[in-house]
C-alpha cells in the first residue's frame, strides 16, 4: 500500500502574517495525524519572505508534542551550516523525548538567496564538497562515535536513534545517500526531471549501515486538489504565478490568492514556463490526483510519496489532505 506524508514549507497565504503561517503549520500537522499520513517534515528557507519555516528544528519539538502517531522531521536541515556535531545533539535530544517519532532529514542546498551563504557562516562561503564527510561524521555522532577525535559524544544516548534521510534534487545526492546507508527523498516539487534515475541510483549504490539494512526512497512532489478538474485549475493559478515569480527573480511576501492569479495574463516565454513548472506538480480532482499518484510512486519504483499542497484559503488545503487521505483510505 502506498504510503503518504506531508511537506510543508509554513506558506503565507494572501492576507495571512508569519505568525498565522506557522501556526497553520501546526493545524495542518494536527490534521495529518488524524487522517493518519505517515510523517509531516518541515522545510527551511531563509530571507524568504513568503516561507515562514527558517528554522525546521524549532518547530518539530512544537508539532511532536501536539500530534500522536505521525513522524515529525526536517524536510531538511541544511548541512553545510551547521556543526555536525550540534546537529546530532539536537536530534538526541529530540528522539529521547519523542522516541521513534523523529525524522532527520538533511540537505545540501543553501535554501535562499546567495547572502543567505554568507550570513550563516560568519562571512565565509561554506565548501559544499565537505557534504558527504560532514554527513558521515553527523551520522558518527548519533550513533556514539566520535569521528574527528575530539573526545566528545553527542548526548543523551537513548536507546533509539533517528533515522537519516538525504533529500536531494540530483542524482549526486542520491549517490551519497546509497554510499552512507540513509534513506533518500527525491524533490520533484523542486526538479521535475531526471528524478527516476537519481532513485535507481540511490537503490544501486545502497551499502547496508548501522541505521538500516536495505534502502528506502521517497518522492515529494505539489498537490492541488478540486472537485473537479476546472477548480484545480483554478486553485492552481496560485501556485503556478508564485513558481514564476521566483523563476523570474521576483520576491514576494505571500502567495498570490487564486482569485488574483487566475485573472493574470502572461507573454508567450512565461507561458512556456508555467507549463514547464507543471511537471513539478499533480492536479486535478481527487480520483485523478490518486491515480497520478500511485502513476507516479510506480515510475519512481517507491512506496512513499511526501504532498506539498499550497493552495489559498488555508481551509482549501486542510481539504485537499483530507480529500487524499480518504481516497486512500489512510484512516
Amino acid at each position: 500500500m502506498l504510503k503518504l506524508s506531508v511537506l510543508d514549507q509554513s506558506p503565507l497565504l494572501h492576507n495571512h502574517t508569519p505568525q498565522e503561517a506557522l501556526q497553520q503549520t501546526l493545524t495542518l500537522a494536527q490534521h495529518a495525524d488524524e487522517l493518519g499520513y505517515t510523517r509531516f517534515w518541515m522545510s527551511e528557507h531563509h530571507s524568504t519572505t513568503s516561507l515562514a519555516g527558517s528554522a525546521p528544528e524549532m518547530l518539530v519539538p512544537t508539532v511532536a508534542a501536539h500530534t500522536k502517531q505521525i513522524r515529525v522531521g526536517t524536510g531538511g536541515v541544511l548541512l553545510p551550516h551547521y556543526s555536525p556535531f550540534k546537529v546530532a545533539e539536537q536530534f538526541r535530544v529530540l528522539e529521547a523525548m519523542y522516541p521513534t517519532r523523529i525524522d532527520l532529514g538533511i540537505g545540501r542546498a543553501p535554501g535562499g538567496q546567495p547572502g543567505v551563504n554568507y550570513a550563516l557562516n560568519r562571512g565565509q562561503y561554506p565548501d559544499t564538497k565537505n557534504y558527504p564527510t560532514d554527513a558521515r561524521y553527523l551520522i558518527d555522532y548519533l550513533l556514539g562515535q566520535d569521528p574527528q577525535g575530539y573526545q566528545v559524544k553527542a548526548t543523551p544516548m537513548s536507546p533509539t536513534t533517528p533515522p537519516v534521510w538525504m533529500l536531494g534534487s540530483s542524482g549526486s545526492s542520491a549517490q551519497v545517500a546509497g554510499e552512507l546507508g540513509t534513506s533518500y527523498n527525491f524533490a520533484q516539487f523542486i526538479n521535475p526531471e531526471d528524478g527516476r534515475e537519481a532513485v535507481e541510483r540511490y537503490y544501486d549504490h545502497f551499502i547496508p549501515s548501522p541505521l538500516q539494512e536495505e534502502p528506502y526512497a521517497s518522492i515529494a512532489v505539489f498537490v492541488v486538489v478540486g472537485d473537479t478538474d476546472e477548480e484545480a485549475e483554478y486553485y492552481a493559478s496560485s501556485l503556478d504565478t508564485a513558481l514564476l515569480m521566483a523563476d523570474q527573480g521576483q520576491r514576494r511576501d505571500h502567495f498570490p490568492n487564486p482569485e488574483e492569479a487566475s485573472q493574470m495574463t502572461f507573454n508567450h516565454f512565461e507561458q512556456k514556463r508555467i507549463v514547464e513548472n507543471r511537471g513539478r506538480m499533480i492536479l486535478g480532482n481527487v480520483e485523478s490526483v490518486k491515480q497520478q499518484l500511485i502513476d507516479l510512486a510506480s515510475h519512481y519504483q517507491v512506496s512513499e510519496v511526501m504532498i506539498n499542497s499550497i493552495v489559498a484559503p488555508f481551509e482549501q488545503r486542510l481539504a485537499a489532505y483530507e480529500k487524499i487521505a480518504h481516497a486512500f483510505h489512510l484512516s
